[in-house]
């Protein structure tokens, strides 16, 4: 990438990043552009993403996984914690979470080989101590005494039902699903097993993309009648 053309994304990132009340330091800056570039680069051996303009990536997939920092930042409340990525093909979102979140180690797990072993030669090559790249089926994972994971989060993976069910077993007991979606899925909601609930349904505005966005935000239901938490009116 020559230097006017990363230029010009750096300002539409900052741009961006700006538009969804965020602060990235130069570092931070340098790192997703750094990304963004190595993505680009494997993309043509690994066949990493179908989008190929580096202005399209930046907009479909760094402003679109930066829109989630914020809504994570609110729930983890700057605590040390661990995140595991289901499904996460190039790193999306947790490459992004891992460069703006320091405090939370990303693990980002995929049945693809080429696609693990690509997040973690970006872990490498941008010194992310806290990003993992695991190749593995997240059915296999299960969450040992005292671990498992915080938040297990998925970006058009699958559906909910299916989401929460392979990844359940990798769940810690307090811990919650964060599902990006598109559209409000309300038959997916429907179609949830009875032991997972809804708490809250957030709408993502993302600089650029003129499309429908949101977040949902799941728990085990036996967890939360457990804690005596009421469930949030979606």
């Amino acid at each position: 990438m020559s230097a006017p053309a990363r230029a010009r994304l750096r300002e539409e990132l900052l741009a961006g990043a700006a538009a969804l009340q965020l602060e990235l330091d130069a570092g931070q800056a340098d790192q997703l552009l750094d990304y963004l570039e190595l993505l680009q680069k494997w993309n043509k051996v690994y066949n990493l993403t179908a989008v190929r303009d580096p202005a399209e990536m930046l907009t479909h997939h760094l402003l679109d996984s930066l829109a989630v920092i914020a809504p994570l930042r609110r729930h983890t409340q700057g605590r040390a914690l661990r995140l595991l990525d289901v499904g996460s093909g190039g790193g999306l979102p947790g490459v992004v979470v891992a460069i703006c979140c320091p405090e939370i180690n990303v693990t980002c797990v995929d049945t693809v080989a080429k696609k693990a072993a690509f997040v973690q030669q970006v872990a490498v090559s941008l010194r992310l101590a806290n990003l993992h790249g695991l190749h593995a089926r997240v059915e296999t994972l299960r969450a040992e005494q005292g671990g498992g994971y915080d938040v297990v989060c998925a970006r058009a993976f699958a559906r909910l039902a299916d989401f929460v069910q392979w990844s359940r077993a990798a769940l810690r007991p307090d811990g919650v699903w964060l599902a990006m979606k598109g559209k409000h899925p309300a038959d997916e909601i429907a179609a949830l097993p009875p032991w997972a609930e809804v708490f809250h349904v957030e709408p993502l505005q993302v600089p650029g993309l003129h499309a429908e966005r949101c977040i949902v935000w799941l728990r085990e239901r036996a967890q939360a009648v457990q804690a005596g938490a009421p469930g949030v009116a979606c």
